[in-house]
């Protein structure tokens, strides 16, 4: 994380508006001040409250025209369940990246090629530059297509364009597509950012940089609104999974490539188990974890192949084994199909467990109703997910028809994410300004939710304890300042506000009102 930046004297005047209209002190606990901001921070209106959580919920905030889809589809109600068949049929349509963002959604043989020039360029350079006597001049030379650019200054770092090139496009896509709800569909953004968060991986680590965008496009995107197993297979299979979590990397003990003996690898079994599916208190063992793993061996990544994906029958472990009691092998080692199959047995055998179900409601009721959900709506939309065979869109209707999404009592706080989104949703930036999108971006990092940058493969948290702080609020309030000072009118956002914020923003002076609307505790609460 990159140090603190200089606040604005306007950006803590603003934070501390916002902790006053909070009507507590921003170093309170996150739950009491979400609690004191019940009564202060509602809109007046319950038609504005119920546009405003739809909105914000199922996407990332309102805008005028989005407001105005709601009203000619009778209501938030009516508009958040047509909204879930939307979505749906957006995600069967390609994704649409500008051309100057592409990079990053090339097919997959391409992306290896180019991933493979750019290493291959680096260690040219990195041998070019040990035969250089020192300060003598070196002409940086060309690898395939890559532009190989030489920093300034003797000790710094040579730089190649692809690989990062590919993560801020992905980046940069990721942003355009939460805040421009014509370039995506907002349920779809929306569902898109939930289901990479859960099956995570992170652009930081150095294999995945360049694959990530593809697994957002193509793994993730597709399938947030059909079955769960087809989502977890497409996963498990994409080169960013592989890569992410080693399974690339393990194979049948014994296993000899070239002169090293190698064996399993059980990090992607063990976070398939813990996070994917049936959940840490999901009633598997280490020996569960250590038997998948062995049905796994041979899933590995194939750069040719245009899904990323080969199954290598030499790597597989042929044995018997038994995974929750269910028995896997032997396989005959001339039977690659049989070898394979076990794999998509496992992870249809994972997904369809009532432990599954159960983490899947509890997540998504987390994500979109409150930190603490009800208990009866995250078993109501287990059985759901269950008695369809885990048709994610029938649990999405399911859960915007409850009367738990509804009630006022269930709050959330913004993430980062959500609050960047929203705040540029609002304003209309980032829609072609490069300097918008990459401020936004540079405000994650800072945040701690840098895009496709979460370390750990349990992605990160949305509960408001995890967020608000006063650092933050003072991080948001620089950020709402800054996309403030360059909107349109944003009067169309009084009627979500409640009374004493409107109050204490009219009181200031006019400038700064737009931002001061997007630093509001009313804006940050979805």
């Amino acid at each position: 994380m990159q140090a603190l930046p200089r606040f604005s004297r306007a950006a803590l005047a603003a934070a501390a508006l916002c902790a006053a209209t909070l009507s507590s002190p921003p170093v309170l606990a996150a739950s009491a001040t979400l609690e004191r901001a019940d009564a202060s921070s509602a809109p007046a209106n319950s038609a504005d409250a119920a546009t405003w959580r739809v909105l914000s919920r199922l996407g990332y905030g309102p805008t005028p025209a989005l407001i105005a889809q709601v009203r000619q589809a009778g209501g938030a109600r009516a508009w958040a369940l047509a909204q879930v068949d939307a979505a749906f049929a957006a995600s069967r349509l390609p994704p649409a990246p500008a051309p100057e963002l592409a990079a990053f959604d090339q097919p997959l043989p391409q992306i290896f090629a180019s991933v493979k020039a750019e290493r291959e360029a680096r260690r040219v350079l990195r041998d070019a530059r040990a035969d250089t006597p020192p300060g003598s001049a070196m002409t940086p030379p060309m690898a395939g297509n890559m532009n190989v650019k030489q920093a300034s200054g003797p000790d710094t770092a040579l730089e190649l364009s692809y690989i990062k090139d590919s993560a801020q496009g992905a980046a940069a896509w990721r942003l355009a597509a939460c805040s421009q709800p014509t370039l995506e569909n907002p349920l779809l953004a929306r569902l898109t950012e939930f289901w990479f968060n859960h099956l995570n991986v992170s652009a930081d680590k150095g294999a995945d940089r360049a694959f990530v965008g593809h697994y957002v496009l193509h793994a993730i995107r597709p399938n947030v609104l059909g079955r769960f197993e087809d989502l977890l297979v497409a996963s498990a299979r994409h080169p960013a999974m592989l890569y992410y979590l080693d399974q690339a990397q393990s194979v049948a003990e014994g296993t000899m490539q070239g002169e090293r003996r190698r064996g399993l690898n059980e990090n992607y079994a063990r976070e398939l188990m813990e996070l994917h599916t049936l959940g840490v208190n999901g009633g598997y063992t280490q020996n569960d974890v250590r038997e998948l793993a062995r049905v796994l061996t041979g899933w590995t990544v194939a750069p040719q192949q245009p899904d990323g994906f080969r199954f290598a029958p030499r790597l597989h472990d042929d044995g018997a084994k038994t995974v929750l009691g269910r028995a896997f092998g032997p396989t005959d080692p001339r039977d690659a199909r049989a070898g394979e199959a076990e794999g998509l047995t496992a992870l249809h055998l994972l997904a369809t467990q009532p432990a599954t179900a159960h983490r899947v409601a509890l997540r998504l009721a987390h994500w979109f109703v409150a930190d603490q959900p009800p208990p009866a709506l995250v078993d109501q939309l287990a059985r759901i997910f269950q008695s369809t065979q885990g048709d994610l869109r029938a649990v999405m209707r399911q859960l915007v028809q409850s009367p738990a999404f509804w009630d006022p009592a269930n709050r959330l706080f913004k993430t980062p994410l959500d609050f960047t989104c929203s705040a540029m949703a609002a304003t209309g930036a980032g829609t072609d300004d490069e300097r918008e999108l990459r401020r936004a971006a540079g405000f994650l990092n800072n945040a701690g939710q840098g895009l496709h940058r979460w370390p750990t493969p349990d992605g990160y948290k949305t509960d408001a304890a995890t967020w608000l702080s006063p650092d933050a609020l003072t991080r948001r309030a620089d950020l709402a300042l800054a996309l403030g000072r360059g909107a349109a009118d944003l009067g169309w956002l009084q009627p979500f506000l409640s009374p004493a914020t409107r109050a204490r923003i009219a009181a200031q002076p006019v400038q700064l009102q737009a931002g001061l609307m997007l630093a509001s505790p009313d804006f940050m609460n979805k």
